[in-house]
């Protein structure tokens, strides 16, 4: 799978340098005013950072996104904060989303503020994972202050994580 990937990333950077080739060849061969050679150059550029942060969400840096609804806990990682660094931390956590009560073939990174509980939590999980019991986890929202959620602003999404033990698969009866 890894050779795919990287002979995918060299075609894409492939085609950005015949992009930009095609684009100098136009912006030196033509007698088009400035100003459209310009914005010619301004699109381009607008395409590679697309790129990038298209890119970023697809070839392994870590999800912002939200957990899904359920998912085996493969591994987590702690950034703990620092005041010394200023350095408010972050929770990696690699996950198995779950659909139709089995998990997806591909694990997915995701990127969580730090906290304490859920770094005692994820840490908990961790350690029964070791000793053979693969954790499930699922996500609900926190219940906060009370009052109407569509006044809340949106970054105030904040869910509850909880782990318990996947239930064994069941032999059928001879």
């Amino acid at each position: 799978m890894i050779p795919a990937v990287s002979s995918q990333l060299l075609l894409l950077v492939l085609v950005y340098a015949l992009l930009a080739f095609l684009l100098l060849c136009l912006c030196l061969a033509t007698r088009w005013h400035w100003g459209l050679k310009a914005a010619m150059v301004v699109l381009v550029s607008g395409f590679y950072v697309f790129g990038q942060q298209t890119l970023l969400g697809i070839s392994g840096w870590p999800s912002d996104d939200a957990l899904p609804k359920r998912f085996v806990l493969l591994a987590a990682v702690f950034d703990e904060p620092s005041p010394a660094r200023d350095h408010t931390g972050a929770i990696f956590i690699w996950v198995n989303p779950m659909k139709d009560n089995a998990p997806l073939a591909m694990p997915r990174v995701f990127r969580l503020p730090y906290e304490k509980d859920l770094h005692r939590i994820l840490g908990d999980g961790m350690k029964k994972a070791r000793d053979g019991n693969t954790q499930m986890g699922s996500t609900e929202p926190k219940r906060g202050q009370g009052g109407l959620a569509w006044l809340l602003p949106a970054s105030n999404d904040k869910v509850e994580i909880k782990l318990s033990d996947l239930p064994r698969a069941q032999l059928p009866e001879k």
